[in-house]
């Protein structure tokens, strides 16, 4: 990992933070690779419950650093993939919905481009009511390929899709939420999304983690093969230490303590 992302574990919590203020996140090739790299520690950090991802200074992330890019961002590896098929610059979006742990993004400012991609990838998103959006790709004359289309079909409409893509106009919170690109709107969507994730960490990480795989795996399987799913998943959480200890921790009226 570089100096383009953070990363702080706190009682479970990994607060992820996309750290180029000065050019509003812009994404480089140093932020191609930083994010790459912070995506795959958390895979393996087994203490982490809940991820939030957001961004410092002004914005959570302005898209393409259009002027570094073509200073030789062309020579970026588009053709290495991952296990799930995502080459470099899908990882960065793509690879915050393969990560086991539920991940939260907490957005302000403008996610434009590329960063509306990363945003994308989040299991819920927080936004600012005036944070700004836009699918910008076609503005640069570029289409998206940083996972927006295989991420955004399970949350919008293909017709908006289509029309936010052509015209890659600009817009606000509220049609974000209506459309269903963010989950809720706060006038503090770091502090929603720090909250949110300590009520998910609160609960047993292997069952949140069993769920994240479902609702993966829904997106693309049949009912019978996410029926099956379900069942193997809750043989695998079903009368352990962490699933006995949620129920001892309900019925007594306090925290949990888990099993990493």
């Amino acid at each position: 990992m570089n100096d383009r992302v953070t990363i702080t574990v706190t009682d479970g919590i990994a607060d992820v933070r996309l750290a180029r203020a000065d050019k509003m996140n812009a994404i480089d090739p140093a932020m191609f690779e930083g994010i790459a790299a912070a995506i795959d520690r958390l895979k393996g950090m087994t203490e982490v419950r809940c991820v939030v991802l957001s961004g410092e200074g002004k914005a959570f992330c302005a898209g393409l650093d259009m002027a570094s890019m073509a200073n030789g961002g062309s020579g970026l590896a588009l053709g290495d993939r991952t296990e799930e098929g995502a080459n470099l610059v899908q990882q960065v979006a793509w690879g915050w919905r393969t990560l086991p742990m539920p991940v939260i993004a907490a957005v302000h400012g403008v996610a434009f481009g590329g960063g509306f991609q990363i945003m994308s990838g989040a299991d819920i998103r927080i936004a600012h009511p005036q944070a700004r959006f836009a699918i910008r790709e076609a503005y640069w004359g570029l289409v998206p390929d940083m996972a927006g289309i295989a991420l955004w079909r399970t949350l919008a409409r293909d017709d908006v899709l289509r029309e936010l893509t052509y015209t890659a106009r600009e817009f606000d919170g509220a049609e974000a939420l209506r459309h269903g690109f963010v989950t809720r709107l706060s006038d503090d969507p770091l502090g929603e999304a720090m909250m949110l994730a300590r009520e998910i960490a609160g609960r047993n990480p292997h069952a949140i983690r069993g769920s994240k795989a479902l609702y993966n795996l829904a997106a693309d399987a049949d009912a019978v093969a996410v029926l099956h799913a379900e069942t193997e998943e809750q043989l695998k959480v079903i009368r352990t230490p962490n699933q006995i200890e949620q129920v001892r921790a309900n019925m007594e009226k306090r925290a949990a303590v888990f099993e990493d």
